[in-house]
């Protein structure tokens, strides 16, 4: 993985949606009655059609999920990467089995044409081509020779806030399918020597075998590639800071750049 980074800005967005509820009582006798008729007609317009229903609060794109339930869904979108002697890991981000990984897991591939082995969540294996390649953003994808019977891409979010929490799924020191989680610690980190900018920041255990996973919000999406941890004892080790390439720039980055130098994990 990468460097220890220095102190850059951080952004943060916030939104609310607010609705109204009404609730009605009514006194008893003939005034009930009267009061309710008399609301009928006034609602319906005295024609015989139905009242127009009142406002309503504005539904949440999705709501948050336990960490089992983001487990739950995200897992059959993971998988374990095997090129040459490095260990990683790759989450499906397509529905024709592109997988995102980070570029370090497979540059052995890139430079030597060496197999990249793939193993899906169902026990499915199979070799993948690397696609494309992006040091300096430390991504790149991989096409798969065949793909399980199901395919499962999981579902790419965007906005990121400081203080959230997240969910990390990878295969650190060889522990298939490990689930950590923690919270956003900051935005736009850049590593010492500016290779790599831009990175989430956040504090879930990642170790080698980590790198190229997704991070995941509370609500199971994609919202980084895992690529890094610093590394101040030198051992590789992790001690509370891991970063992640957001998932836009994953996609959306392109150009050559030498990799860094820093404990890929």
């Amino acid at each position: 993985m990468e460097r220890v980074p220095q102190e850059a800005g951080a952004a943060e967005a916030r939104g609310a949606v607010a609705g109204r509820a009404r609730r009605f009582v009514v006194g008893g006798g003939a005034l009930v009655v009267v009061a309710v008729l008399a609301y009928w007609l006034g609602s319906s317009g005295g024609n015989g059609e139905g009242a127009a229903p009142g406002p309503s609060a504005t539904p949440t794109p999705s709501a948050a999920l336990t960490v089992a339930e983001v487990f739950k869904r995200v897992g059959p979108s993971v998988v374990v990467i095997q090129a040459g002697r490095s260990l990683g890991t790759g989450v499906i981000a397509a529905e024709d089995g592109t997988i995102l990984t980070a570029h370090h897991v497979v540059k052995s591939a890139v430079k030597d044409t060496k197999d990249v082995n793939l193993t899906f969540a169902d026990g499915t294996k199979t070799k993948a081509a690397v696609v494309s390649s992006n040091p300096t953003r430390d991504v790149a994808t991989l096409k798969p020779a065949e793909l399980p019977e199901i395919v499962v891409p999981a579902t790419l979010g965007g906005a990121v806030a400081v203080g959230a929490p997240v969910v990390a799924i990878g295969n650190p020191l060889g522990l298939t399918y490990s689930v950590s989680t923690g919270v956003v610690s900051g935005l736009n980190r850049t590593v010492d020597d500016g290779d790599l900018s831009g990175l989430i920041q956040f504090d879930a255990s990642v170790n080698p075998g980590s790198s190229g996973g997704p991070l995941l919000d509370a609500r199971g999406l994609v919202i980084g590639i895992v690529v890094s941890i610093a590394d101040p004892g030198g051992d590789e080790a992790f001690a509370g800071i891991a970063f992640a390439v957001p998932i836009g720039a994953a996609l959306g980055s392109e150009g050559d750049g030498p990799p860094g130098d820093g404990p890929e994990i």
